[in-house]
C-alpha cells in the first residue's frame, strides 16, 4: 500500500488514511466515523488494520495526504502492538495526527476524562526522526471497555458516551480538514506527565500481571473464537482450553467477544498471589536475608519479580486444575467477571 507524502496546502487534504488497532472497537469506531465524514466531503480516504496490517508493504509517494494512528492506551502508553507497528513506521514527510481511546465514564451528563500518559509524547519523538510532522494529539474518552476491575457500561451510558465522541470527532475532522492544527492533549499535559512512571512500569510489569489474568471456565465449548480472533495471537490450545500468554495487550477483545461468556479473570488468583509474594518478601528480606530496605523502588521491584514468577507458574497450575470440576467452581465463584450483574462490553454500533 502506498502512503502519499503532503505538500504545504493550507486549504486542508484531498486524501485520509487511518491506521487503527481495536479490541473491543472503540478506536475503531473513531476511524469509522472519520471516514464516513471523509466520504461525505468527497476526500479519499483508505482505513487499515493495524493487526492485519504488514508493515513492509507499506510505502510512500507523493500527493496530498492525512495519516492518522489512533489506538486505545493501555497502561497510560499505545499498547506494545501499537508502539511497533509505528517504530517500524516507513520514513516519510507526510503530517499525521495521533489519536487515542481513553477510558470514559459518565457522571450525569458529563464524560469523565481518561490520561493518555506518555503515548503521544514517545510516539510523536519516533514520528518526528522519520521525518513526519505531527499537526494534531487528540484523545476520546470512549466507554471504558476494562471489565476486569469494573462491571460492563449499560446501553444508555455507551450510547450517551459514543453520541459525545461522534460530535467531537466531527468537530475535530472540520478543524483538520480547514488545514488548522489540532493539539487538543496538551490540556492535560501536566497530569501526563506526572503519570508518566505508571506506564514504565505497565511496559515492564503490569502488561504481563494482567496478562495471565484471564482463563477459560467451565462454559467454555472450544470454539476457538477467541484464538482466531485475537489480535496479537496471544491465546493457544493446552489440554484443549484457551491459554493466555505473555504476550497478550489486555485488549479485552476475547472476553467480550466470547459467545458463551466463558472467558473471565481469575480475581481469586491474583489476590492470593498478591498476599503470597508480600509474604514471602517479608520473611525472606526480615528472616533470611535481614536486610532493612527502605526504598519503596526497591521493594516494588522486589514485588514484581516474585509476584510474575508465581503467576507464571500458579496460572500453569490453575489451568491444570480447571479440568476438576469442584476446584473449577471454587475458581469460577471467586472471579467477579463469574456474575451476570458485571456483564460484557462491546461498541454499540450507529444503528443501534
Amino acid at each position: 500500500m502506498k502512503i502519499d507524502r503532503i505538500s504545504e496546502k493550507m486549504n486542508g487534504y484531498d486524501k485520509l488514511v487511518i491506521f487503527y488497532f481495536s479490541g473491543t472497537g472503540n478506536a475503531k469506531q473513531i476511524a469509522l466515523w472519520f471516514s464516513e465524514l471523509a466520504i461525505k466531503r468527497h476526500i479519499d480516504c483508505q482505513i487499515f488494520d493495524i493487526s492485519k496490517t504488514d508493515i513492509n508493504k507499506i510505502e510512500t509517494s507523493s500527493s496530498d495526504a492525512l495519516v492518522v494512528i489512533i489506538s486505545p492506551i493501555h497502561g497510560f502508553n499505545y499498547p506494545k502492538i501499537t508502539l511497533n507497528f509505528i517504530e517500524h513506521f516507513p520514513k516519510g514527510k507526510n503530517n499525521v495526527v495521533l489519536m487515542n481511546t481513553r477510558a470514559g465514564m459518565k457522571i450525569g451528563r458529563f464524560v469523565t476524562p481518561g490520561l493518555t500518559g506518555i503515548a503521544f509524547m514517545l510516539s510523536s519523538l519516533i514520528l518526528k526522526k522519520k521525518g513526519y510532522r505531527i499537526v494534531g494529539q487528540i484523545p476520546f474518552d470512549m466507554p471504558s471497555n476494562w471489565i476486569s476491575i469494573h462491571p460492563a457500561l449499560n446501553e444508555n451510558t455507551v450510547n450517551f458516551i459514543h453520541e459525545e465522541n461522534y460530535k467531537r470527532a466531527t468537530k475535530h475532522f472540520n478543524r483538520l480538514f480547514s488545514g488548522e492544527s489540532d493539539f487538543l492533549a496538551y490540556r492535560d499535559i501536566v497530569q501526563d506527565i506526572l503519570i508518566s512512571p505508571v506506564s514504565l512500569g505497565y511496559y515492564f510489569a503490569g502488561k504481563y500481571f494482567f496478562a495471565k489474568s484471564f482463563y477459560a471456565s467451565i462454559n467454555c465449548d472450544n470454539c476457538g473464537l477467541c484464538v482466531k480472533q485475537c489480535p496479537v495471537k496471544a491465546i493457544k490450545i493446552i489440554n484443549y482450553r484457551p491459554y493466555w500468554t505473555f504476550k497478550c495487550e489486555s485488549c479485552m477483545k476475547c472476553m467480550n467477544s466470547c459467545p458463551k461468556k466463558a472467558i473471565e479473570t481469575a480475581h481469586g488468583l491474583l489476590v492470593a498471589i498478591s498476599i503470597l509474594s508480600s509474604t514471602i518478601i517479608t520473611i525472606l528480606l526480615n528472616n533470611i536475608l535481614k536486610f532493612n530496605i527502605q526504598s519503596g523502588l526497591i521493594r516494588f521491584l522486589l514485588f514484581s519479580i516474585v509476584f510474575l514468577a508465581l503467576l507464571w507458574i500458579l496460572y500453569r497450575l490453575q489451568h491444570l486444575l480447571l479440568r476438576n470440576k469442584l476446584i473449577g467452581k471454587l475458581i469460577f465463584y471467586t472471579s467477579l467477571t463469574h456474575y451476570k450483574f458485571w456483564g460484557r462490553y462491546k461498541s454499540i454500533s450507529d444503528c443501534k
